[in-house]
This record gives structure tokens, C-alpha cells and sequence, in this order.
């Protein structure tokens, strides 16, 4: 569970602000939307070769 002590004087739109980072850094709301539907493995694994490919593409034309 994430806790995000509110100081005192402090801005409660400011604690609301870090609290949704904190959330969005846990990845909960990823793996969620993944879970959603099953995504074979076979299928799963070629999207992480052609993330792989494109990420490879954009260093070599950076460069």
C-alpha cells in the first residue's frame, strides 16, 4: 500500500501530485491492462524482439 504523509501546511493537491507518481512508478496500472486479456508467449516474446529491433534502429540512426 502507498503512503504519502501529508506535512503540515502543506498543499493537498501537492501530496495527491506525489501519490500518483508513486502509483504510476508501482506499475500496477500496466500490469493491470496486461492482465486484462492472455497474450500468448509465443506472442509476447515477439513483441519484445521487435521493441528490441526498433529501440536497436533509433541508437544506430542517433549515432
Amino acid at each position: 500500500m502507498i503512503v504519502v504523509p501529508v506535512k503540515e501546511g502543506e498543499n493537498i493537491e501537492r501530496a495527491l501530485k506525489r501519490f500518483k507518481r508513486k502509483f504510476e512508478k508501482t506499475g500496477a496500472v500496466r500490469e493491470l491492462r496486461a492482465r486484462q486479456a492472455f497474450e500468448k508467449p509465443s506472442v509476447a516474446k515477439r513483441k519484445k524482439m521487435q521493441k528490441a529491433i526498433y529501440v536497436k534502429q533509433l541508437q544506430v540512426a542517433e549515432e
